[in-house]
């Protein structure tokens, strides 16, 4: 027993670089977080933190120490995973991560149900635009959007998504309609996360540069800034469909609309995809 203790307040601190953090993760004190890492550096005989009065962050031995006692922990799941498995009634963890917007949007509200529906089941959803190492953070499943870059994760497509160009009717009556992408060098575009935009011309893909007086990565804020009339926006059907369908936008350029791109869970390859997790899958796919 004496080689696990510590390892628990060792792995928080180290994936939120917080004592106060990681004892508020485990429901304990900060004090008590610093006693055990201090007792296990003492073991063994390793510096694994640098400390300074605003910062904590590993050192070399740290981070190595890390990457195994993860992948010790992330078993340890694995094997809670497949004593649930082995039961009717699903329980147990779900941890996931998704895009902010798309997750308050769309995906929560079914987890919600799905949490109604199974009572013993716990979720952790972290809702970030960043996209998160699922082996390292012990996450079940990941929401991503649009094109995927990891090949080293098992994808299941949920449904998908179209993307508009799209302007304000007074933007419009000042600046002129763009017909050719070409044209777009001409207009103030509103960048979010990524200055390249994607069409489809002639039946083949093609990317074009953008360039404007705003870059922000919150697709509402662009939404704003794109119906009081800053500029033009490329942006999914979900952000602006409604200001479509209520005049506030115009589509343009959608003779060169690329196709719909696909929205994901994805979830690693050697972990094992324990029922609960299925039926979450299952139910996302359903309802979305």
């Amino acid at each position: 027993m004496m080689k696990w203790e510590g390892i628990f307040e060792f792995v928080a601190v180290a994936e939120t670089d917080s004592f106060t953090v990681a004892g508020k993760r485990l429901s304990i004190s900060t004090a008590q977080v610093s006693r055990q890492i201090s007792q296990l550096e003492n073991r063994l005989n390793t510096k694994l933190f640098y400390r300074t009065t605003r910062k904590v962050s590993l050192t070399e031995e740290g981070s190595v120490y890390y990457r195994h006692c993860r992948q010790v922990l992330n078993s340890l799941d694995e094997a809670e995973r497949a004593i649930s498995s082995l039961k009717d009634k699903p329980q147990g963890l779900i941890r996931i991560t998704a895009p902010v917007t798309y997750g308050e949007k769309f995906i929560m509200p079914i987890v919600i149900d799905f949490m109604q529906q199974y009572p013993d089941i716990e979720v952790i959803c972290e809702l970030t635009n960043q996209q998160l190492d699922l082996v390292d953070g012990g996450y079940d499943l990941a929401i991503r959007l649009g094109r995927l870059t990891n090949s080293t994760m098992m994808a299941k497509r949920l449904t998908s998504r179209s993307q508009y160009v799209c302007a304000a009717p007074s933007y419009i009556a000042k600046y002129g309609t763009p017909y050719a992408l070409s044209e777009l060098s001409l207009h103030n575009c509103l960048i979010g996360s990524q200055s390249h935009w994607h069409f489809v011309e002639q039946g083949k893909p093609k990317t074009v540069k953008v360039h404007g007086s705003l870059a922000c990565s919150s697709g509402l804020s662009l939404l704003n800034a794109a119906i009081c009339g800053l500029g033009i926006v490329q942006l999914p059907g979900y952000y602006v469909n409604d200001a479509i369908a209520e005049g506030q936008l115009v589509v343009l350029l959608a003779p060169f609309q690329q196709p719909k791109e696909g929205i994901w869970a994805l979830y690693p390859h050697n972990r094992h995809l324990s029922p609960k997790v299925r039926l979450l899958v299952d139910k996302l796919s359903q309802e979305l």
